[in-house]
């Protein structure tokens, strides 16, 4: 079993990883297209050099890796993807062979923190049009694409993993909620600069509080962001 896990940044994508990483008989993979989206564009992101040099940045060869044969002699390859990584020019055609799961969170969330970390984000760097359109993609690819939101996953934990689970033909495994704090081996090298609350984390951040206040020269990317948010919050688990 092969799943395409799509968010964007700062979206409980992390913890997510290291969730499915932690049943015994997954392998998982962590942001696979980065070097290629940075080749691709040209973007200057913290720690570019070393993503570069740490990863294929031809998609092609990544995406052979994603449709081959699992790594490590397991049975459930989960991918962690950024749906922003999908440009012009990178082929989405394998994401028929992938069952597509779509992890959303409240765009005022997303950019709120993705700000405090990159200032500016523009709508293409948060994902959420990205999402919508690979959505509609496996939708027409013939796919049952399964959409969960993170602020009901921080609600509920269990509640949350086994309906995904059951969503997607996998059995559930409490392993899930658990992982040992310091991150994971397959953790990308950009994992210094964006995962240091998550590398303390043993399980789970508990319920979200009040929405945050998003600055004022963002608020016409929270507007554009919530469109697509709302079209899939509105078919979620």
């Amino acid at each position: 079993m092969k799943i395409a896990m799509w968010s964007g940044p700062r979206n409980l994508s992390t913890a997510m990883m290291y969730a499915f990483g932690n049943c015994p008989d997954c392998a998982v993979v962590d942001e696979p297209f980065y070097a290629a989206y940075l080749a691709m564009t040209g973007l200057d992101h913290p720690m570019r050099d070393e993503i570069m040099t740490s990863q294929p940045q031809d998609p092609d060869v990544v995406i052979r890796s994603l449709i081959g044969q699992i790594p490590d002699g397991k049975t459930v390859f989960y991918q962690k993807h950024m749906a922003q990584h999908m440009i012009p020019g990178v082929p989405r055609d394998w994401i028929g062979e992938c069952i597509n799961v779509f992890l959303i969170r409240h765009p005022a969330r997303v950019i709120a923190s993705y700000a405090a970390k990159r200032e500016n984000p523009t709508l293409d760097d948060i994902g959420f049009r990205q999402q919508v359109e690979l959505y509609n993609e496996s939708l027409a690819r013939g796919g049952r694409p399964v959409v969960v939101d993170s602020h009901d996953i921080r609600q509920n934990p269990q509640d949350m993993l086994e309906k995904l689970c059951n969503s997607i033909g996998l059995v559930y495994d409490p392993a899930m909620l658990k992982w040992p704090s310091g991150g994971h081996k397959d953790d990308g090298i950009w994992a210094s600069h964006w995962y240091s609350a998550v590398w303390q984390s043993t399980s789970f951040a508990g319920p979200e509080g009040p929405l945050p206040d998003v600055p004022e020269h963002l608020q016409d990317v929270l507007s554009e962001a919530m469109l697509y948010y709302e079209t899939l919050k509105a078919v979620k688990l």
